[in-house]
């Protein structure tokens, strides 16, 4: 589905992603898990298009990811990033809206697709025409998550979307999340910091650290066959939160 062959990625002096093949199989969940500052935005930023590798190729389905065919391909995708990204001024339903009605989809098909996405996400379909910060941080990421699928996406990438959220909260959508995932069969590729959700979600695991690829495989694979040092201090230091899945 998704292929990263040899990309790298530099910031003036900083090199945020070192050379690095990578592939996503289609209708899996991969995780991204590692430390701040290991490069794992990065990844998503550049299978989405918005940053450009300084080497290195991208396919999307097959595709490279070009100039040419990046609006096309970014159709095909999803995107959650940090805290929602919810335009304030916007309603709940005005964000969700947004990218059908400005490729021009018929008002019909767009409210019902709406309305199928309230009942996927267990969103309050009376609580739409409420401003961002008149709703809950949960009910933001629904309505953020709603945004991403509006446009029926195969692939789904979403950039720590439980991260800014209290404990009670960020357990109910973990497991409404793995839910629709298994439900839809999306390509998923989500970034954490958190080992024990990337053990919830993850069919496979990536851990990086500077910019590198560390370890790849399941959560068992990790904690029982550790590739490297690093593994096991980062798995020894939220043991607490991997007990909680395993």
């Amino acid at each position: 589905m998704i292929k990263l062959e040899k990309v790298s990625k530099e910031f003036g002096s900083t090199t945020a992603l070192y050379q690095t093949t990578l592939e996503f199989l289609p209708q899996s969940t991969t995780v991204i898990i590692g430390p701040s500052g290991c490069g794992k935005s990065t990844i998503l930023r550049l299978i989405i298009g918005l940053i450009k590798p300084d080497g290195g190729v991208v396919y999307v389905e097959g595709e490279v990811l070009d100039e040419d065919n990046l609006n096309f391909l970014r159709h095909k995708m999803g995107y959650v990033i940090q805290e929602g990204g919810l335009f304030p001024h916007l309603t709940a339903k005005e964000n969700v809206l947004l990218m059908a009605k400005c490729l021009g989809n018929g008002r019909t098909e767009i409210e019902d697709r709406m309305v199928e996405l309230c009942k996927l996400t267990k969103f309050p379909v009376d609580a739409l025409d409420r401003y961002p910060v008149q709703i809950s941080g949960g009910q933001r990421q629904r309505v953020s998550l709603m945004r991403a699928l509006m446009l029926n996406p195969d692939i789904l990438l979403l950039d720590e979307p439980l991260g800014a959220l209290d404990p009670l909260v960020r357990f109910e959508l973990q497991n409404d999340l793995r839910e629709i995932f298994q439900r839809l069969g999306k390509t998923v590729i989500m970034v954490t910091h958190d080992i024990g959700e990337a053990g919830f979600f993850g069919d496979k695991i990536v851990l990086l650290k500077d910019g590198q690829i560390v370890q790849l495989g399941n959560i068992t694979d990790l904690v029982n066959n550790p590739s490297d040092p690093f593994v096991t201090s980062f798995i020894n230091a939220q043991r607490t939160r991997l007990e909680s899945i395993i």
